[in-house]
């Protein structure tokens, strides 16, 4: 592959780990469009949909364990909301990373469609930011509710090869009802956990081109410290609506192409 090639990926972590700092998100919804169909608009050979799932995946990992540490220092990571969803969606991701080495790229891209569709829709709900600001430490969930979305999401997360941040705050805010930024601090370290499994799956089944993903991370993992920096300086209502943009643009055009 040609040296354009390694500064595109280089390119493409430095705007996924920005966004992931910024939205703590892992960066997947960024990356996996960005990986899809820029590299033949650029005339670059086509990246496969399965070698996308696992750079998007390590570049998830990583960026996320980037940005985690500025959130965790600012009391943004509500650790016992982490454990409660990180643990349920550490197995369930890992079983369905497994399983999707022998599914075709076509129905990967149709549920990671859904996903996004059903992310886009939650993030259009008003709702208050009154408590935004608000730190870990007066933050409460209902954990059979956590438990149950980590089980269900997971499985579904592990097979496109996403941490699973874009929907996961859609849920932590609306479902679960957590403050924006605490949300934005403690997804990033479920992330963690979905990704560390999701990662291994990939790994184990072949599905990471690791001269790709040295290029994508060099880029990655110092952007996404920048990002977490701008993101404590950014107004949440800000936040929330990047993140509605981002999530449906992505779904949209992801319908479209399956369509």
């Amino acid at each position: 592959m040609s040296l354009a090639f390694y500064v595109f990926l280089f390119s493409a972590g430095l705007l996924g780990g920005f966004f992931s700092g910024l939205l703590g998100i892992g960066g997947g919804i960024i990356m996996f469009p960005l990986l899809l169909y820029i590299p033949p608009i650029l005339g670059f050979d086509a990246i496969s949909v399965k070698n996308i799932t696992g750079l998007t995946m390590i570049q998830g990992f990583s960026a996320s364990f980037s940005a985690i540490l500025f959130y965790n220092k600012e009391r943004l990571v509500n650790k016992s909301l982490a454990l409660t969803l990180g643990l349920s969606l550490f197995i369930s991701s890992l079983v369905g990373s497994l399983i999707s080495k022998g599914i075709p790229d076509k129905y990967l891209l149709f549920i990671f469609g859904i996903l996004a569709f059903i992310a886009s829709v939650l993030m259009f709900i008003p709702r208050s930011y009154l408590k935004d600001d608000l730190t870990e430490d007066k933050v409460f969930f209902h954990k059979p509710a956590a438990i149950f979305t980590g089980i269900f999401t997971g499985f579904l997360l592990g097979m496109v090869g996403q941490g699973g941040a874009f929907i996961m705050i859609p849920i932590l805010l609306y479902v679960l009802k957590i403050p924006l930024r605490v949300a934005l601090g403690s997804t990033l370290a479920i992330g963690l956990f979905s990704a560390t499994a999701g990662l291994a799956g990939k790994i184990a089944t072949g599905q990471v081109p690791f001269h790709m993903a040295v290029a994508l991370l060099l880029g990655a993992i110092p952007s996404a410290r920048l990002g977490s920096i701008v993101s404590k300086k950014t107004e949440t209502q800000i936040l929330r609506w990047l993140l509605s943009v981002i999530i449906s643009a992505t779904a949209i055009k992801v319908w479209y192409d399956i369509f």
